[in-house]
């Protein structure tokens, strides 16, 4: 959802005629609302016993904080939806087939008449408050033509003002043409909305993107996923034209690509394409080399759009294949879904000879697991999730080393005092070299201590936020790069030991979203899950909760939040940092 709300312009919110607004949908509209996604709403399922619209439209209020805008009324004949009556252009449409393809558009039932009257007023009341004129020529008693009422109602809409509600029964297609007529005339065109910015990555200045058919191509990659053996990558394109057969280039990669094909994608049906310009969204193959995230332009570009932040992996389980052909599938799939998916990464414990696959929670793993199982047919076992932990040190420290003996038939020889101190926590780890050496030496010194931080000597987790100072380098006539490399790791880990080693443990940043009745239950829980809860917002009838919280004490929180605000709480995280346990 997050990677196809970056790159939409608008979205259509379906919601069940029969069951309101579901948990489900209240996250989805959350996170459009985050993106700034213009919504429209289509109330689906209207034919089915128990089914009502007035609950539905309440509930978006209450329940999603939206302004919904009613264009439609549904007409009944005994128990079966026959049709709605169009309140914009006062009109009644009746579907005359089973596969609701063939309709009729008339006047309103007289039975019907003063109901279609009152919630016209209700609309046109709405829209008074979104323009001046409107309400000007409303008020004076005027003729509000059609097209001024759509005019006013599309730009409410583009505004995230109001939400047109549409309705139907999308099973036999009834209400379908409405609402798609509805995406046109209300969403927005890739020329309505705020135009992305772009970096060039030689001078860093930014500039915004125009759509533009013959401008300059940009794409972005949104999304990797292969499929009966291609590799189909998903665009959105930005600016210019791409044609099949067309070379581009990847200036994040620096590399040249060529699109063999072009496909409108309907599901899992393609539509093959010749080209397709500024404001498509299409699947291409024959890119080999780019990536969720990458841009696409033309050769000698070096223009980037904004990149999605993909997160260091925090938690892990152990994969083992059942049989000898599982394991050679496993092995065969392992690039696909890392390429698909770039916040897994799946890798062997060189110490267990373990397949270690790695995500940014529970449900993460789950899923993939799943479609290794499921898409890729390899029957396995999987462990229980293990959190990741790394090291830092306590206080400062430093170590003088001279390493000075026989490998193999070389003599190798190496003397340098190493010392490290704390870093700012998220600062990563800084070396530095304060002695005058030739670049030869540095580099064997940097490689030592690249390699010093790999694992700790009390645990062997990768260590983090520590910064090193090469102070003293004595460099005599036998001295020698690996005996100076050796040398720097070896005073590298014993200034770490006397530093004092820190375990840290990864911590999350969790957003909940909980309705007013169940805020003492939940912000109950964070405490005792040792959580720092940071603020508490009131948006509508929910609550927003930022907190930051150890993962190890998050497993099994997407229950316990169900649980807690019967189905209606949802939650998100995301990688924040490391901090002692």
């Amino acid at each position: 959802v997050e990677r196809s709300l970056r790159v939409l312009d608008g979205a259509v919110v379906i919601m069940c005629g029969v069951g309101g607004v579901e948990a489900q949908t209240e996250g989805v509209v959350l996170q459009a609302k985050r993106y700034n996604v213009p919504l429209i709403a289509f109330i689906n399922k209207l034919d089915r016993p128990g089914a009502g619209f007035s609950l539905v439209v309440r509930q978006m209020k209450e329940r999603l904080d939206l302004n919904p805008l009613v264009l439609f009324l549904p007409c009944y004949e005994g128990d079966s939806l026959k049709g709605v009556i169009d309140l914009v252009e006062f009109r009644q449409i009746e579907w005359t087939d089973e596969d609701g393809i063939e309709y009729t558009t008339g006047a309103i039932d007289p039975e019907r008449m003063e109901e279609a009257r009152a919630a016209r007023e209700v609309m046109m009341e709405a829209l008074s408050d979104m323009d001046d004129a409107f309400m000007e020529r409303y008020l004076l008693g005027e003729d509000v033509d059609v097209p001024l009422i759509k005019k006013v109602i599309r730009r409410a809409t583009i505004n995230n003002d109001l939400v047109p509600v549409f309705m139907g029964s999308a099973l036999h297609n009834r209400g379908i043409q409405p609402l798609v007529d509805g995406v046109i005339d209300y969403l927005p065109s890739p020329l309505d909305v705020h135009s992305p910015v772009a970096c060039d990555l030689e001078t860093r200045q930014k500039c915004k993107v125009h759509a533009e058919p013959h401008g300059d191509l940009l794409a972005y990659v949104f999304k990797v996923y292969m499929d009966d053996g291609h590799r189909l990558v998903y665009l959105r394109i930005y600016s210019g034209t791409l044609y099949a057969g067309q070379e581009v280039y990847n200036p994040g990669r620096d590399k040249d690509e060529r699109v063999a094909r072009i496909f409108a994608m309907h599901a899992h049906h393609r539509q093959k394409l010749k080209s397709a310009t500024a404001g498509d969204i299409v699947a291409v193959v024959g890119l080999k080399a780019s990536v969720t995230g990458d841009t696409l332009g033309i050769k000698g570009s070096s223009l980037v759009l904004e990149t999605m932040d993909i997160s260091k992996p925090v938690i892990s389980v152990a994969i083992e294949p059942k049989n000898s052909e599982a394991a050679s599938r496993l092995e065969r799939m392992i690039p696909r879904i890392m390429v698909e998916d770039p916040t897994l990464r799946v890798h062997e414990d060189m110490d267990t000879g373990q397949v270690i696959l790695e995500g940014m929670g529970e449900l993460h793993l789950e899923i993939a697991a799943e479609r290794f199982r499921d898409a890729f047919g390899v029957e396995m076992n999987i462990g229980r999730p293990q959190v990741m932990y790394c090291s830092s040190i306590d206080k400062q420290a430093s170590s003088e080393v001279v390493f000075d003996k026989v490998i193999g038939d070389t003599p190798h020889y190496g003397h340098l005092r190493v010392l490290v101190e704390p870093a700012k926590r998220g600062a990563g780890n800084i070396f530095n070299i304060e002695t005058g050496v030739d670049e030869e030496v540095k580099r064997y010194i940097l490689d030592g201590l690249e390699e010093g931080v790999l694992s700790d000597p009390a645990h062997g987790y990768e260590m983090v936020d520590i910064q090193a100072r090469v102070a003293d380098v004595f460099v005599e006539s036998r001295t020698t790069g690996q005996g100076m490399k050796i040398a720097t790791v070896m005073a590298f880990k014993d200034a770490v030991e006397k530093a004092g080693i820190l375990r840290l443990e990864p911590v999350m940043e969790m957003e909940v979203h909980c309705p007013g009745d169940g805020l003492g239950d939940v912000v109950g829980d964070l405490n005792a899950r040792k959580a720092s809860v940071e603020s508490v917002e009131i948006k509508g009838k929910y609550h927003h909760i930022r907190a930051h919280i150890p993962l190890s004490r998050a497993f099994g929180y997407s229950t316990q939040i169900r649980s807690l605000t019967k189905g209606r709480g949802s939650f998100s995280m995301k990688f924040f940092g490391f901090d002692r346990g």
